[in-house]
């Protein structure tokens, strides 16, 4: 995988489609469980039965002694059932089913947008989804799915409004567009803007918002392609007025002073949300007052966190890293939750996750293909914005970000790396349903301390192993302080006491928990090759339970 570079933005790398396979769909995470009459729900309090069943209870049916318990939602399925079918408390235990209205919309390609729906699917480069890894479009589009009334900016490449799946959902200046021919109608200094504003020449705007690259279609498709019309994808507005705004060229690139009329621009035409899919450069006072001038007017500017695997809490990429109050900055996961390679984190400069990995959508010239970026991921978290609007038109911009932190859905592969540690989710934002504390996630569990160290830097073809036991423990997880080594390259594998492979790690994992590893004892082989050599790892501490 390649996310290429430009001198001042951010693009993304094509890839192919494969073949898709469903399975039947269920609650992410969550399982009901019949009891033993040995082991009625009437004899424990919810706590204590989630202990002894090593899951959250969520809900009970007392009558018939079932309970609805809830794991993580990225832990395998398969092996979720068989360690809940294994406790001597349990009777029968079953996927949480779901059954439903056919509120699934009826586009052909639906099957292929993992981000929107992943029920297990294979993505474009053939790796299995994990069940849940999503945004919880459906359930949301019980609720809304999207308003006429909510417009969203697109600031990129523009948008290829004559796209099948675009066309309808496309803004219009209907004061030009009703208006004279070479006359500004509306008086907001640009002449026959009808379907947006080209910055890519600043000195010389062109009315016309048109993608000639691709990349601003392509993110324009995961925001709103037109739902429920028999054609291509959906996208997560069925219904929403996309405002094309172009600053970056056929090459991908484009000028500060060119991001800033796009801004104003979007913010003077009356856009409720500002989708940034892009980035580079270094810091603009500039650049931030216009950004400051949309937080004024009560929009949302979503903001990609960039592909470098950098940490802007360290490393602040621009314009995600300004400290301007409606700035909401999304990290890429990919379909089993894990934060992509690419993308760049950090646990108090980056809010949420979102699909970021082969995420199909619409390109230019009517067709559809899967690209990779935080570029996709961000589109997602605007499309869940546009929901909110639609639901909640009183909602200013600053309103919509909190309740999409709030409500963020906590991953692993996210807690440490962003600042909600969650990836966004569309139905949990509509019903504002803050996440409880996830009684699997280490962070909850009892710790000791433990002192566990590379060199610093490590040396060239390093192999070193270190063990590590915790007396009585069913699960433990280690905590590294700090973790960098040459990402792909030089590696920690953990293994369980029977030899087992649980985990491999590699790149930045600073301020982060391991995965979980079953049982009371860990081996820890680190590994790297004759190249980079990075500062290493320290643990500082073992949680366990």
């Amino acid at each position: 995988m390649q996310i290429h570079g430009r001198s001042l933005f951010m693009l993304v790398s094509l890839f192919c489609l494969t073949a898709m396979a469903a399975k039947p769909e269920a609650v992410p995470g969550e399982f009901v469980v019949k009891l033993r009459e040995s082991a009625s729900t009437h004899q424990f309090s919810a706590q204590s039965l989630s202990q002894k069943l090593g899951a959250y209870v969520k809900s009970s049916i007392p009558e018939h002694n079932i309970v609805v318990v809830k794991r993580p939602v990225i832990e395998n399925s398969a092996f979720a059932l068989n360690t809940l079918s294994l406790n001597p408390m349990v009777e029968v235990v079953e996927p949480n089913y779901i059954y439903r209205i056919n509120r699934t919309p009826n586009d052909p390609l639906f099957g292929n947008l993992w981000g929107l729906r992943n029920v297990g699917q294979n993505d474009s480069e053939n790796q299995i989804g994990m069940t849940g890894v999503d945004v919880a479009a459906e359930k949301a589009w019980d609720i809304t799915t999207g308003s006429s009334n909510v417009v969203i900016a697109v600031i990129d490449t523009g948008v290829d409004y004559n796209h099948p799946d675009l066309k309808d959902n496309v803004w219009t200046n209907e004061a030009e567009l009703n208006g004279q021919a070479g006359v500004d109608d509306d008086g907001n200094g640009y002449v026959d803007d009808v379907y947006g504003m080209n910055f890519t020449e600043a000195s010389k705007p062109v009315a016309n918002g048109l993608d000639d690259h691709g990349h601003g279609s392509h993110c324009s498709g995961v925001i709103g392609a037109r739902g429920d019309d028999g054609r291509g994808i959906v996208g997560l507005n069925w219904n929403v007025r996309i405002m094309p705004v172009k600053f970056l060229g056929a090459d991908g690139g484009g000028s500060l002073e060119g991001a800033i009329l796009a801004i104003d621009y979007a913010t003077k035409m009356g856009a409720k949300i500002l989708s940034n899919s892009w980035g580079g450069g270094g810091y603009s006072q500039l650049l931030k007052e216009a950004i400051e001038r949309s937080n004024a007017a009560g929009t949302l500017f979503v903001a990609a966190a960039g592909n470098e695997s950098n940490n802007n809490d360290t490393a602040a990429t621009y314009p995600a890293s300004y400290d301007v109050e409606n700035i909401l900055t999304v990290a890429a996961i990919d379909n089993r939750g894990t934060l992509a390679s690419f993308s760049n984190y950090g646990k108090k400069s980056v809010h949420v996750g979102a699909p970021g990995v082969n995420v199909y959508s619409s390109i230019n010239g009517g067709g559809y293909d899967s690209w990779s970026g935080t570029s996709m991921a961000t589109p997602h978290v605007s499309g869940i914005a546009g929901l909110l609007a639609a639901n909640e038109p009183g909602l200013t911009g600053v309103e919509m970000k909190t309740r999409i932190m709030a409500t963020a859905q906590r991953l692993p592969g996210l807690i440490g790396k962003t600042k909600t540690g969650g990836l966004a989710n569309a139905y949990t934002a509509l019903t504002n349903a803050v996440t409880p504390p996830d009684m699997n996630d280490p962070a909850q569990w009892a710790s000791k301390p433990a002192a566990i160290s590379s060199a610093h830097p490590y040396a060239k073809k390093t192999k070193e192993t270190f063990e590590l036991d915790v007396p009585g423990a069913k699960e433990i997880s280690l905590y590294f302080s700090r973790f960098d080594t040459e990402r792909n390259y030089d590696k920690v594998t953990l293994y369980d006491r029977a030899g087992n492979k649980v985990a491999e790690m590699s790149g930045n994992f600073d301020d982060s928990y391991s995965p979980a590893i079953s049982g009371d004892y860990v081996r820890l082989v680190f590994t790297s090759d004759d190249s980079v050599e990075n500062y290493g790892f320290d643990i500082t501490k073992v949680a366990y339970r």
